[in-house]
């Protein structure tokens, strides 16, 4: 057995050699992040010449939340029924069009630019996982190909802020939507081009020309006959909105119960960043072992108990020194558990993927307003410890339907 593990993991590819070969997925990943880390990077700056209030401005990013709840949902089986580089190209043009908006700096350019932003991502970001996940053949690589465009994603979120804000000292933030407008215009006329080139042998070519594609509708029921695959969403939706929630409310713990600042609190974030990145890294490698010790639906679990056990801890300790472990489990438990569901749903929908991983977005946006939400109800009601409680059943109730998801028929290892 440890012979055949060795071999399986010697199949798959090298983290590096497989970026030789993903590098435009990721590199699109990437950018499509960074509108709305400008968005948030300059708010202060960017209410200031539009003749907004901060909190209007901030309210105006949550349009970007329901246009990707909306779009992804709606456009969710058309992923799977149009070249995965034609659906990039498209979700990259769109994002070209609201950071040129966005640059106009009027409030009603900067609401288009939100509901444009939104509707881009929730286009672009299963396209490249899928069209990642389909430049190999077995489930194996294919499923560690998706991880590598989620990690990417959570570098990008690390280290946006600092690389927007240089530029900026230089052509100021509407500079930098300029700068990422030309850049996705650039980006989309590249994956436009590659979609027309005659798709190469192996799964991208069965996937997308000689596999009958079923209609809008009949995409949705297939999807939700695939055994464990609604349940994995929900899991997503449900960890998207404990993490986040989580997240909403960090800095303000971490002030009433420690005394931080903004400053050394920034160091924290960097703390749980780099964690939810490190995280996601090896999960997607380790789940990259076909015949690995543990199988991605006893890992997923694994990772909710350990995010379960670190959330409720971090806001009921009373020591620092406690808290910033607590603080780095939470999110090495949650990347775990997001590496495990992009993996899961890459190996169990098949040609259905692109589906899956879009309707997977949407519940994962829809999650981050339900997290928010109901952790400002607990926080309200009981202190930080009704958040604890609050969002700490959000992954409790994910820690059911993950079991769920083991024991239905495609889980393995069991």
């Amino acid at each position: 057995m440890a012979d055949k593990a060795v071999a399986d993991a010697a199949a798959v590819p090298g983290d590096l050699r497989m970026a030789r070969v993903l590098w435009p997925f990721m590199l699109a990943s990437a950018v499509g992040l960074v509108p709305f880390t400008i968005y948030s990077t300059f708010l202060v700056p960017i209410a200031d010449d539009s003749g907004g209030g901060v909190a209007a401005l901030g309210q105006l990013r949550g349009l970007g939340g329901l246009a990707a709840l909306a779009v992804g949902t709606a456009l969710a089986p058309l992923i799977d029924r149009v070249r995965r580089e034609w659906a990039a190209a498209g979700g990259l043009a769109v994002l070209a069009v609201s950071a040129a908006l966005g640059a106009g700096g009027d409030l009603l350019l900067l609401a288009a630019f939100c509901l444009l932003v939104g509707a881009g991502t929730a286009v672009l970001n299963p396209a490249l996982t899928a069209a990642a996940a389909d430049r190999f053949d077995d489930d194996a690589t294919a499923g560690r190909a998706a991880t590598l465009i989620t990690a990417t994603q959570s570098l990008t979120a690390l280290l946006a802020a600092p690389l927007v804000a240089l530029p900026a000292l230089l052509w100021g933030w509407r500079g930098d939507l300029w700068a990422i407008a030309a850049l996705c215009s650039a980006l989309s006329l590249y994956f436009l081009l590659r979609g027309r080139r005659k798709a190469e042998p192996g799964a991208e070519a069965r996937a997308n020309d000689e596999v009958e594609r079923p209609g809008y509708v009949e995409s949705f029921r297939l999807l939700g006959a695939l055994p464990g695959v609604v349940p994995l969403v929900l899991v997503a939706m449900l960890r998207t909105a404990a993490f986040m929630g989580y997240l909403a409310y960090l800095a303000a713990f971490y002030d009433e119960r420690f005394g931080l600042a903004p400053g050394p609190f920034a160091m924290v974030w960097t703390l749980s960043g780099t964690s939810f990145f490190l995280g996601n890294l090896f999960a997607g490698r380790l789940l990259s072992v076909e015949r690995a010790g543990i199988s991605g639906e006893r890992l997923m679990t694994l990772g909710l108990v350990v995010a379960l056990a670190a959330l409720v801890g971090v806001f009921f300790t009373r020591s620092l020194w406690l808290a910033l472990p607590l603080t780095a489990l939470v999110g090495v438990g949650h990347a775990t558990v997001a590496a495990c569901v992009t993996t899961l749903l890459v190996r169990r929908c098949g040609p259905l993927r692109g589906t899956a991983l879009s309707v997977n977005a949407a519940g994962m946006s829809l999650g981050v307003f339900v997290g928010a939400g109901l952790g400002g109800v607990g926080l309200d009601l009981g202190g930080f410890p009704g958040t604890a409680a609050v969002l700490g059943g959000l992954t409790l109730v994910a820690l059911v339907l993950a079991r769920v998801v083991a024991r239905s028929p495609a889980a393995s290892g069991d």
